[in-house]
């Protein structure tokens, strides 16, 4: 004889499998069925018109193992639990140096665009215009490049843009060498003609080295480009301008230079010294041109250039002394100093050779009064 189960909770026999009350509550129409007996096709169903069966009951169709987001199976054997029932959000990925430079990039070329007005380019203003400053489209126009490709430029997208691209832009939006800078750095290009020198040195510089005066002073860039040198330093080591500009730089001298080699007591030491420095340096200037133009002249010139450059050496920047022979007095022994003269050591230095012993400072004093 069958039962008819109760409207929110059914019994089973002896093997059935336990669920959750709401899954077990069997409706109104639900029927609980004897030893052997198989479930009908109602019964067989789980929800709310589920059926608890006895032992040898039949299995319950696939749409009893499919639950919902809350559904929990539980008791030996029981059903699992359907995909949506483990569905997660992922996790947004964080934001990587590239993705920060692109947006940084982004911000500034629409700051710089929006400060341009078209008067100051040879375009006329319309009179429905509403965009402060140029439209991008202005701006693609004048860098001769593609509205589609610059508008992706200033939304921060993963594009590739080249060297020559960004010096258009930044002629077309009338950037300074500061913002120019800036520009690059942010694109991760390097610039093709970087404002590495300070292109007139200034009246400070210059009267501070000849003041140095009786002591040799020269004004140098990271490259040891010979900018300036006051007359003592002609005096001991040569007048520089009588050389071809190319040629007026330190390393270049030494490896290069008779004179230097024969002046130059500590000659081979300083060589090696100096190439080591030039090493360290090139490192946050490795494809920079002129770097690269130095070190490729030097290595083309100079068998014993290229032996010590594949040494990989490295040196910083410190106070030494070295010895010069000259021909009218003597023996020099000279300590070099240097003095950055701009924030940016990339800029010029003063380099002065100051007198390590009382015997050179006379020698010196001498050197002038002979001049």
């Amino acid at each position: 004889m069958s039962t008819v189960a109760e409207p929110r909770a059914a019994t089973a026999g002896p093997g059935a499998t336990t669920a959750r009350p709401r899954t077990a509550v069997a409706g109104p129409e639900a029927t609980a069925a004897g030893p052997g007996a198989a479930a009908g096709p109602r019964a067989a169903v789980a929800g709310p018109e589920a059926a608890a069966a006895g032992p040898g009951a039949a299995t319950a169709r696939p749409r009893t193992a499919v639950a919902g987001p809350e559904a929990t199976a539980a008791g030996p054997g029981a059903a699992t639990a359907g995909p949506r029932a483990f569905a997660y959000a992922p996790a947004q990925p964080p934001a990587t140096d590239a993705v920060t430079r692109r947006q940084e990039l982004a911000a500034f070329l629409r700051s710089r665009r929006e400060r341009i007005t078209p008067e100051q380019v040879g375009l006329v203003r319309g009179a429905r215009r509403r965009t402060p400053g140029l439209r991008r489209e202005e701006v693609a126009q004048l860098s001769a490049v593609g509205v589609t490709w610059y508008t992706w430029l200033e939304q921060g997208r993963a594009i590739r843009v080249s060297a020559q691209v960004l010096d258009a832009v930044a002629r077309a939006l009338l950037m300074d060498a500061t913002e120019r800078g800036h520009l690059f750095v942010l694109a991760g290009v390097v610039d093709p003609r970087p404002e590495y020198d300070c292109p007139v040195l200034s009246p400070t510089a210059l009267r501070l080295m000849h003041t140095i005066a009786p002591y040799p002073a020269t004004l140098q860039n990271a490259r040891y480009d010979v900018l300036a040198h006051n007359r003592p330093f002609a005096q001991v080591f040569g007048e520089l301008t009588e050389l071809p500009p190319r040629e007026r730089n330190c390393l270049w001298l030494l490896t290069t230079s008779e004179r230097w080699r024969e002046t130059f007591l500590d000659r081979d030491e300083m060589l090696r010294d100096l190439i080591a420095k030039y090493r360290t340096g090139m490192a946050e200037h490795v494809a920079e041109p002129a770097w690269k133009e130095r070190l490729d002249g030097l290595l083309q010139v100079s068998a014993e250039f290229r032996q010590l450059w594949r040494r990989h050496e490295l040196a910083t920047m410190s106070p030494h002394v070295k010895r010069y022979r000259h021909p009218q007095v003597g023996l020099l022994r000279l300590e070099h100093r240097n003095l950055w003269l701009a924030p940016q050591p990339q800029t010029h230095r003063l380099v002065a050779y100051v007198p390590a012993d009382e015997t050179t400072e006379r020698r010196l004093g001498l050197l002038a009064e002979l001049a």
